[in-house]
């Protein structure tokens, strides 16, 4: 049945039904009402105006008016209706409009994630907001480059301010100053400043905004914020003086009395607001709900943001309270009444001259006087007390209005920038139309600003249709719309209502009731003009919304706004400056500023409000001629941009929320110039459908051999032309299809009746099918009742057979049983009888056996008890025989005993360990002191072998002398083979003495193994005994602890998520601050060249990166000279490192200067010896050959004594720990021995290498003599002045100073020329007593050590004495306790034995490995410089004999295999990092190893360790992170990059963490990688810094996955048809704006989004991530698309459907499926999906029943209490068939929702990132099976 509208006086339109078809001619509609009442409705016959048709239901609620198909006014209204009251959406669009209806209330829609969610998004995509306006603003501003207005309108209390206030919040969120300057917060803190002084309570809105004002935004090339400027119009000043009842000033005034109390506000003397007269006209003071204190100190904080200094604000504050006083003045009339005066006395006009710094008694004349000025003279007058108060109030008003246009003045220099604006969006907040019931001046003017706002809408709505249809190609028609330039004209133009105002002002004489006469005869005949009938000081205007009538009185006098000369003047002469330049009138205006860019663009911007004029005589412009050149400069700023409009409406007076007032919103809707859109709209074709989207709905009209045809326009075109007759009702465009109003609804009709058809046809069928079923139903219950009663009655027979044959049985059986029972009590009676009879004669035969065994057991007993008694009378005389023996031979062995415990074998068997010791201790030190006197007795012999040696020396040199012939060097040769026998000799002693030490390592170890393996016995035994004692409380523990782990993860979690939001926001930070100091660079370039110093290139690091703890920086100086380089700002943030590096270079500076000092010597002596030696020449070169051959292997053997030795004190002190420890438990005396035979072999290894050494150099220093003397004819003792080892140094001091003595010996030679005339018997002397005294200092040493080693092994004895005092106590305190006791203690103490030897163990074997270590690498060490010595050496000699070599001769080096180390030279390190890091392709590696960049630079970390260079694992480490921070700063939007620099970071942490040395991550090593491990540096704060870029580089690969994947979410998951047949049931003939649309179909289908994961997922694999990182960034992934979708599903009222509940079902299934066949369903990417997959369940529950909300609520766990009730509000029915969701069910959900503690927030967070976690992933690769592909152009790298 049809459907219409009907007028109605309380609900302005209300919907009928008809009952009868109307017909042509018709005089009245037979209505039936909503509540079934039968209405007969009249129609005009002669105008033939029907009622308006209703739109379908499925139309009811759309997002926008003009997507009805009936476009008129009671279609409009009830779909807002409808919208507010049962969806509680407050914003809906009317074509280019969006409507806002206030719901007087704070609702969660305006929060920073919806910001988000509208940002980037089309106009219409999303829910009606103030958000999408202000993006489509932002959008086409940055698009077209053009200037953008936004347009708030409405009346008083519609939302106007809150609306402009939350677009400008769009704009500071979304285009945020790029600098610091924040401009954007400063925007935002203009606005608690305009609404205190601008703002006030009136009785229709609580926070009306009595001013208009346009706020400019202006946006640089970047579109960010630079700088805002405002512009007010017509501020209310009125109010400043009167207030009607239940209204109130301005805030600014209670505010500042809340605030009075403060100490800075003393001077004000303010009391509570009631004691003022301005402030208490209206009644109640304060505002429900409001704390104007509070709200005086965010004013204050707004002040201060802004850049107002704290001593402007206090006379700021001083000016307003002077006004407040000056209202509270008492005037009192005289008696003739023409006269007043102000007593002198009183407060207020006190407090306002102090406050102002006028003076009183001028101020307190000129209040009553007036002045008046004739062409002869001038006249002071009196004024009665009417015109006194009448001045008083026009003074309060100019000084306030003054104080008004200052403060918006210096809130522009705030918000104003030097930087050049390309463009700006205006946001105009501006009162809408008013009409009341007396309508005075102000309401003239506003009425007029909104004609012309009126007038430039009309034209803009009219050429934006136009556009429409050119740019589809529709012929166009002109269409008739509402022109009110008439109306402006009546006001404006010459000789119109404002000039005749001006006219009457300037009039000495004029009246207001003259004026209103000279309107009544100059506009009489106007058509927009009206005389009332009862009124000739009333006119009427009609405008665009609605007839007003004006009150002519106060209109001359408001426009004028007069303010007598004196009061000014005495205010200009105020002795504080502010005051005096608020009256001053020789400001200029603010300077014009150009907006925008282009011709079209270029506006002049000046202040709104010209300078007041501060007399009669200089107010030549009026209040009208003000206000209408600010309006004319407001008009041409918007017309030269693009307008988007607000409507705001206010739904009832009373301030309810939710409340829907039919009449006051017609009233707004009419006056707002929404319905004159419709109407613009409704004249042309408001329906359009795209092709598709027609071709989609409306199918089932289309026959089916028209679906044979592909092209979808044709079938289109074909189904329109047979469907509509009328060629005019529909136009075919480019891409849409546009309809005349009506024709989607009778489309509708067509669809709904052929579902109809269709559903009867169904039916029909459907019901004759059930027919037949329940026909065989009835007929199988029938047959089946037939056969169970005829199976009863048989049943019943049988039953009775059986029971007559049961009874005759029972019978038998019964009879049967009477007779068994009579004889059985026969036969029970006899034999009771036999049974006693016989039992008295058992009884009796029983007694006698009895008697009988008695008496032989008494006989017995007593024969053997006289047996024993003489058995115990023998053995007791045996026992005192066999004492009395013993007792005299104990005697004789006790005597025997005392005689030999007096002796000392004894005691020394007694204490055989020790004493053996000690014995052999004294033994040595004799032998030793034996050996010394052997040595001294020798060394005299020595020295006289010496003598004759020297005597046969002499003569041996005169006999060469005599024959120069002979070769002298033949003995020379014989005494080096004799060396060489001797080093054989000494190196097969060293093996010997390597093997032993070998074999005892092995042994310690075996023994060691052993032991670990009884603690593990013990452990598992401990174990064991613990899981028992565990098992009893098994239960309540692991509950608590799985509640304690649950509590100890989410920590984990939270701190883990702190942590990394840092990391993220110091990247942020870094970043930024590279960009600063980028721009500090740009802007101090100079035409010189200031190059930067080579460390800072190569070695700067961020302040953050700690450097590892060895000499970083060579002194002070140059760690001051890299502070200033880095800047203090890092410096301070790396103060930490530096002090340790301060602490470091002291030290190395001591160490410089020591080594300094030796190098000083050192070049002393080498200066020396080249002055002094002389020519070699060839006869020279064997013998030194030999010398350096000698020396060198002297220094082998000085080196490998000292390894020796220091293997052998910790090899000595190993063994003593574990003797002490063996006899502490087991008291054996075997480790004694072994100690002792230890101390004897080392004892005698050392003097055999000491006997080495003194042979070596004392035939080194006789060869060199001999040599020299040979060589010289005459004694040239300087000619050696040092030996090749003359500066190596030995660990013993004594050995130094020996060495060094014949050193000073060999230099000073020169002296012991008195001794003989070579000095040879003086030198030989010299070193003959040196090594007496190295001797000497060796025995004294070792006599200390034999002692100490005496008392170590006292005070050991002592310590396992008290052990064993303190063991024989625990086991007499054992003896006492219980069996059961004894174990358990025994077992405590055993087990707390072998932990602590378990423990003692671990340490012994960690000293072992660590020594072990130790000297491996001393070892390394040596060999290398070995090397490099022979190397040189072999290099000299070769040098020197090359004129005499006749062939060359090669020496091939031997192959050695590769350790896993690359080394490369310093100066190589930046091509390394530009080959390796800054210009890597991951496709150069597609085939090589993953991660390979990783290892490749661990290996040279690890060569820089090997050689102890942490100069160079620091450089490298820095400039690697540096490194891959500028790639991925390069590459910012590339996910293969990220990824495979993700990949790189975290395998070199994981191989730092691997090759550390810490056993906690060498569990998995295999015995070749534990060789690979780091030896010298600990990189664990490099460790974190990785860990931290890692995190970096995550959150950054996230991010360029979520850029290129959120484009796709919305348009895959929520608009593709992945299911084909479920879209398009639902008519969405929405226009969307031409302008938001982007050229190109942007639309991706669920497969675009699975290949695009497919191919992360591919790269990610392919560059050897973690499988545990790819889970969690699939996880984060999964949660973006939850969180995109659902936040959409959530601000789209189109897609709540059923269908694309389905949809999203499938989808989310699609996204499983994939997840399991890419084994990522561990990662918990599901869980995140789950608020979506409850949603898309929400959409497809049935929403009817109470069981139906009770599902709902009991499935819906993921989803907030809003969140549901949301979806439930936009949830939209997919065709006329099915209902709607009452409101009465969403009421019924949120009660039973209210016992949730939800969050306030509605969406969810999209850019909440999970925190990650980089678990240990060791690899099980070797670094010496690593290859290096030629594509890398590493060749300078060496492999060791």
């Amino acid at each position: 049945c049809t459907r219409v509208w009907i007028p109605d006086p309380d609900e302005v339109w209300r919907s009928a039904e008809l009952t009868k078809d109307y017909k042509e001619g018709d005089k009245s509609l037979q209505l039936r009402l909503e509540d079934e009442t039968i209405l007969e409705y009249p129609i005009d016959v002669q105008r033939n105006q029907l009622p308006f048709l209703r739109n379908p239901d499925i139309l009811v609620g759309e997002n926008d008016l003009t997507a009805l198909s009936y476009l008129h006014e009671p279609a409009v209204l009830h779909n807002l209706k409808v919208r507010f009251l049962e969806s509680n959406h407050i914003y809906t669009y009317c074509g280019i409009v969006l409507v806002a209806i206030n719901p007087y209330e704070q609702l969660p829609i305006y929060g920073q994630d919806v910001i988000y969610a509208y940002s980037g998004q089309n106009m219409g995509d999303m829910d009606p907001h103030i958000f999408a306006v202000a993006e489509e603003a932002y959008k086409q501003m940055a698009r077209d480059e053009k200037n953008q207005s936004i347009i708030v309108s409405g009346e008083s209390g519609a939302g106007k301010t809150v609306s402009a206030k939350y677009a400008m919040r769009y704009f500071a969120t979304v285009g945020g100053s790029a600098s610091e300057t924040n401009i954007e917060e400063k925007v935002l803190a203009s606005s608690p400043i305009m609404e205190a002084i601008g703002n006030a309570k009136t009785t229709r809105n609580d926070n009306s905004s009595r001013f208009g004002k346009y706020i400019q935004i202006g946006f640089d090339k970047r579109y960010h914020i630079i700088g805002a400027n405002m512009r007010t119009y017509l501020l209310e000043k009125s109010r400043v003086v009167f207030q009607a009842d239940d209204e109130r000033n301005y805030h600014i005034f209670y505010q500042l009395c809340a605030a009075a109390g403060l100490p800075e506000f003393k001077e004000l003397a303010l009391t509570s607001a009631e004691d003022f007269f301005y402030t208490s006209q209206g009644g109640d003071t304060s505002i429900e709900g409001v704390d104007d204190a509070e709200d005086f100190e965010k004013t204050r904080q707004a002040f201060t943001l802004l850049g107002v200094r704290e001593s402007h604000q206090i006379s700021i504050f001083k000016i307003i309270a002077s006004i407040l006083h000056l209202g509270s003045v008492e005037i009192q009339a005289e008696r003739d009444g023409d006269s007043c005066s102000i007593s002198p006395q009183d407060e207020h006009l006190s407090n306002f001259c102090r406050l102002l710094g006028v003076e009183h008694s001028q101020m307190e004349h000129w209040l009553c006087h007036r002045k008046l000025v004739t062409t002869s003279e001038t006249y002071v007058k009196t004024m009665s007390l009417q015109q006194v108060i009448n001045a008083r109030n026009a003074l309060a008003k100019h000084i306030y209005a003054q104080l008004f246009s200052w403060i918006v003045e210096h809130i522009n220099k705030a918000l104003h920038t030097s930087l050049k604006q390309h463009s700006f969006i205006g946001v105009l907040d501006i009162y809408g139309f008013e009409t009341f019931e007396v309508n005075s001046f102000e309401q003239f003017c506003i009425n007029y600003a909104n004609e012309k706002l009126q007038q430039q809408f009309n034209s803009h709505v009219f050429k934006l249709e136009q556009e429409e249809y050119m740019k589809e190609q529709i012929p166009w028609t002109l269409i008739d719309f509402y022109d009110n330039q008439p109306c402006i004209d009546l006001i404006e133009a010459k000789l119109g209502i404002l000039d005749l105002l001006d006219e009457e002002c300037k009039v000495p004489k004029g009246t207001d009731q003259n004026w209103a006469q000279k309107l009544y005869d100059r506009h009489s005949s106007s058509q927009h003009f009206q005389k009332p009938r009862m009124s000739n000081t009333a006119f009427i205007i009609i405008h665009f919304a609605d007839k007003v009538e004006y009150l002519s009185d106060g209109f001359l006098e408001k426009n004028r706004d007069t303010v007598y000369e004196e009061q000014i003047n005495i205010l200009k002469a105020s002795k504080f400056p502010l005051v005096a330049d608020l009256f001053h009138d020789d400001k200029d205006p603010v300077p014009a500023t150009t907006s925008g860019k282009g011709s079209s663009s270029k506006i002049s911007v000046r202040s709104a409000r010209p300078p007041m004029k501060a007399s009669n005589k200089e107010h030549k412009k009026t209040v009208g001629h003000q206000f209408r050149t600010s309006l004319h400069l407001l008009m041409e700023t918007l017309n030269a941009t693009t307008p988007h409009y607000v409507r705001c409406i206010k739904p009832n007076d009373e301030k309810l929320p939710f409340h829907f007032d039919p009449k006051r919103a017609v009233q707004q809707l009419r006056a707002c110039g929404v319905l004159e859109t419709i109407r613009i709209s409704a004249a042309g074709y408001p329906s359009r459908w795209a092709y598709h989207d027609f071709f989609n709905r409306y199918r089932v009209l289309v026959k089916k051999r028209e679906l044979a045809n592909t092209d979808k326009k044709a079938i289109c075109r074909s189904v329109l032309e047979n469907l509509i007759k009328d060629p005019d009702k529909f136009q075919f465009g480019r891409t849409k299809i546009f309809f005349r109003a009506g024709q989607v609804a009778y489309l509708e009709k067509l669809r709904a009746d052929k579902f109809r058809t269709a559903t009867i046809m169904i039916q029909k069928t459907v019901r004759g099918w059930l027919q037949k079923v329940k026909y065989r139903r009835l007929k199988g219950a029938t047959l089946t009742l037939q056969r169970y009663c005829r199976g009863h009655l048989a049943r019943r027979l049988a039953e009775h057979l059986r029971r007559t044959r049961a009874a005759v049985v029972l019978q038998k059986h019964y009879r049967m049983q009477r007779a068994r029972q009579a004889y059985q009590r026969v036969r029970r009676a006899a034999v009771v009888i036999q049974a006693f009879t016989r039992a008295m004669f058992v009884r009796r035969t029983y007694r006698q056996v009895l008697m009988e065994h008695k008496a032989t057991t008494i006989q017995k007993h007593v024969r053997g008890w006289m047996a024993r008694r003489h058995f115990q009378r023998l053995r007791d005389a045996a026992i005192v025989i066999q004492c009395a023996f013993r007792m005299l031979k104990a005697r004789r062995e006790l005597k025997a005993l005392r005689i030999e415990a007096r002796s000392a074998e004894h005691l020394k068997r007694l204490n055989v360990g020790m004493e053996n010791k000690v014995v052999q201790l004294q033994r040595k030190i004799d032998e030793q002191n034996k050996e010394f006197k052997t040595l001294s007795e020798q060394l005299s012999v020595t020295t006289s072998t010496y003598t004759m040696e020297v005597e046969r020396l002499k003569k041996e040199l005169a006999h060469y002398q005599q024959s120069p012939g002979e070769d002298p060097s033949l003995s020379l040769q014989e005494e080096v083979e004799s060396l060489r026998t001797e080093l054989q000799r000494a190196h097969s002693e060293r093996k010997i003495l390597e093997d032993a030490h070998s074999r005892e390592k092995d042994e310690l170890r075996k023994r060691v193994a052993d032991l670990e393996q009884e603690n593990a016995l013990l452990k598992d035994e401990k174990e064991q005994l613990n899981n028992q004692i565990l098992c009893q409380s098994k239960d309540e523990f692991a509950q608590n602890s799985v509640k304690e782990n649950l509590l100890m993860k989410k920590e984990l979690e939270e701190e883990r998520s702190r942590y990394q939001n840092l990391v993220k926001e110091y990247s942020q930070l870094e970043q930024r601050y590279d960009n600063l100091r980028d721009e500090m660079t740009i802007i101090k370039q100079t035409p010189g060249h200031r190059r930067n110093p080579s460390n800072q290139s190569s070695l700067e690091s961020d302040s953050n990166y700690p450097s590892i703890s060895t000499s970083d920086i060579g002194d002070t100086e140059d760690a001051l000279q890299q502070v200033e380089e880095i800047g203090l700002e890092k410096a301070a943030m790396d103060m930490t490192v530096f002090l340790k590096l301060q602490k470091r270079v002291r030290e190395l500076e001591q160490e410089r200067k020591k080594l300094q000092v030796q190098l000083e010597k050192r070049e002393q002596q080498d200066s020396k010896k080249v002055q002094v030696e002389p020519p070699q020449t060839d006869i020279d070169l064997d013998p030194d050959a030999d010398l350096a051959y000698n020396s060198l292997k002297r220094q082998e053997l000085e080196s490998e004594n000292k390894k020796l030795k220091n293997d052998l004190n910790e090899l000595r002190k190993a063994v003593a720990d574990q003797a002490m420890q063996n006899n502490s438990s087991h008291g054996s005396p075997d480790s004694y021995s072994l100690l002792l035979n230890q101390l004897k072999l080392a004892h005698e290894e050392l003097e055999v290498r000491k006997e080495e050494v003194l042979i070596l150099r004392t035939q080194i220093v006789s060869a060199d003599q001999r040599r020299l003397a040979g060589r010289n004819a005459e004694p040239n003792i300087n000619a050696r002045s040092s030996w090749p080892n003359s500066e190596k140094h030995v660990d013993q001091e004594d050995a130094i100073e020996a060495y060094h003595g014949v050193c000073q010996t060999n230099s000073k030679t020169e002296d012991w020329g008195y001794l003989n005339e070579d000095g040879e018997l003086g030198l030989a002397y010299q070193g003959l007593k040196q090594v007496a005294r190295l001797l000497e200092a060796q025995l004294q040493a070792q006599s200390l050590e034999h002692e100490e080693e005496v008392e170590r092994l006292k005070s050991q004895l002592e310590a396992l004495k008290e052990e064993m005092d303190k063991q024989q106590q625990t086991f007499c305190q054992t003896l006492l306790l219980s069996p059961e006791a004894q174990v358990e203690f025994g077992i405590q103490q055993e087990i707390s034995r072998l932990t602590n030897e378990n423990l003692d163990l671990k340490e012994l074997v960690e000293k072992l490995e660590k020594n072990e270590r130790k000297l491996k690498k001393q070892l390394k060490i040596y060999m290398k410089k070995a090397q490099d010595l022979e190397a040189a050496q072999a290099l000299a000699q070769s040098e020197r004999k090359r004129h005499e070599l006749n062939r060359q001769v090669t020496v091939q080096r031997k192959e050695k295999d590769f350790q896993g180390m690359l080394e490369y030279h310093k100066e190589d390190e930046a091509l390394l990092i530009r080959n390796l890091v800054t210009d890597l392709k991951p496709q150069m590696l597609s085939g090589a190893v993953p991660c390979l960049p990783a290892y490749i630079l661990y290996m040279c970390i690890r060569h820089a360790d090997y050689t102890n260079d942490d100069l160079k694992v620091h450089s490298l480490l820095t400039s690697t992170i540096n490194g891959i921070k500028k790639v991925l700063k390069k590459h910012n939007d590339d996910f293969e990059m990220t990824s495979f620099w993700l990949s790189n970071t975290c395998r070199l942490l994981h191989c730092l963490k691997q090759y550390s040395g810490d056993e906690g991550f060498m569990t998995q090593n295999t015995a070749k990688q534990n060789e690979h491990c780091l030896k010298n540096f600990d990189l664990t704060e490099y460790r974190q810094v990785l860990s931290d870029l890692s995190i970096q580089i995550y959150q950054q690969l996230i991010k360029i996955a979520e850029g290129m994947l959120q484009p796709m979410i919305v348009s895959a998951m929520l608009e593709n048809e992945s299911i084909q047949g479920l879209s398009g049931v639902k008519p969405t003939g929405y226009r969307k704006r031409s302008s938001s649309m982007a050229d190109g179909d942007n639309s991706y289908c669920l497969e675009a989004i699975i290949r695009q994961m497919n191919a992360f997922h591919t790269v990610m694999c392919d560059q050897g991530l973690d499988p545990e990182i790819i889970l969690q960034v699939f996880k984060q992934l999964f949660y973006m698309i939850n969180a995109v979708t659902l936040n959409n599903l959530l601000l789209r009222k189109d897609v709540c459907s059923w269908s694309t509940g389905m949809q999203l079902r499938y989808n989310i299934s699609q996204l499983e499926e994939w997840l399991r066949g890419r084994n990522l369903h561990q990662s918990g990417a599901v869980q995140t999906m789950e608020p979506l997959i409850q949603a898309a369940q929400l959409l497809q529950l049935k929403k009817k029943t109470q069981e139906d909300a009770e599902a709902i609520c009991s499935l819906c766990t993921s989803l907030s209490t809003q969140q549901i009730v949301k979806i439930l509000n936009l949830y939209t029915p997919l065709n006329e068939f099915e209902e709607r969701v009452t409101v009465a069910f969403i009421r019924t959900i949120q009660a039973q929702l209210q016992e949730r503690n939800d969050p306030q927030q509605l969406l969810l967070d999209a850019k909440h990132m999970f925190p990650v976690v980089f678990p240990f992933n060791p690899s099980s690769l070797t670094m010496d099976s690593i290859h290096i592909p030629a594509c890398l152009n590493l060749e300078f790298l060496n492999e060791v």
